[in-house]
């Protein structure tokens, strides 16, 4: 055997790996960057042959008019986004344990349709939408987005968690029914906590899909005190000219829950994904 053979093989140095990934990095964070500089700035300084200047001074002032137009259309997608997140992961928890463990004649082709509905373009739906809704008279209401979004989040939902339902042993669905356990007492005793690392995960796309969608909030909200951030930001936007520190300042501040969500809880959504919530 020659000495070659036995030498230790050398790693190619990764500092050329770690470069490339910095410069992608930084081309990536480029608009966030200009985002920040120019929400800082004054005026007077926005300017198109100078938005990659620092601003003179931090000028809080964009802060302050981007809230006072939006603060109240912040509070409704509050409103709007905590309730419609929760629904929407308890609905698509219990489809996900009745099409995983739960099978029936039929169940299959009723999880196709339900999956169906994620390709059911937004546009396509509004007429039948609105006049569903004002006959229910929902329309114009925070309550009727929050039907919409429940509605239109139970395929996602539901998928996620059926795919998550299927890797729980069935003999543990076995052995709740031997002690006595009926469909809810197996979901709450043995389903629901091993459940939780899949609704972490449910939570955060629900909440980032329905904090930013902006077609629904502008159709079906048809009063200005009703209408959620989204629209708000849009509107910001005057007629004759844009002020665009405004508006960069009220983008960010529109962008900030979910920032806050990622960085406190993006460990634990990756740790739902590692756990099998997409598996399946």
């Amino acid at each position: 055997m020659s000495t070659t053979a036995l030498r230790p093989v050398r790693r190619r140095p990764r500092i050329w790996l770690y470069a490339i990934m910095i410069v992608f990095a930084g081309f990536y964070l480029l608009p966030i960057f200009l985002l920040l500089i120019t929400s800082f700035k004054s005026f007077e300084e926005v300017s198109l042959s100078r938005m990659w200047d620092l601003p003179r001074g931090l000028h809080f002032q964009s802060f302050t008019r981007a809230w006072e137009a939006m603060g109240s259309s912040f509070i409704n997608s509050l409103q709007l986004v905590i309730p419609a997140t929760i629904i929407s992961c308890i609905l698509g928890s219990l489809n996900g344990y009745v099409l995983a463990k739960w099978k029936f004649r039929g169940s299959d082709l009723i999880f196709t349709a339900i999956l169906f509905g994620m390709f059911i373009p937004y546009q396509s739906v509004l007429i039948p939408l609105v006049r569903v809704l004002s006959g229910m008279g929902l329309y114009g209401s925070i309550n009727g987005l929050i039907l919409v979004h429940v509605v239109y989040g139970i395929p996602i939902t539901t998928l996620i968690f059926r795919n998550y339902y299927a890797s729980v042993p069935t003999e543990l669905v076995e052995a709740g029914k031997i002690d006595g356990a009926d469909f809810f007492g197996i979901y709450r005793h043995i389903m629901f906590p091993l459940s939780i690392p899949g609704f972490v995960v449910v939570a955060i796309w629900q909440f980032t899909s329905i904090w930013n969608e902006f077609l629904f909030g502008l159709i079906i909200t048809s009063a200005p005190e009703k209408r959620p951030v989204t629209v708000a930001l849009q509107n910001l936007s005057g007629s004759q000219f844009t002020q665009w520190n405004v508006q960069m300042a009220g983008a960010l501040l529109v962008a900030l829950p979910t920032l806050l969500v990622y960085i406190f809880l993006g460990r634990y959504f990756l740790r739902g994904l590692l756990a099998g919530s997409l598996k399946g």
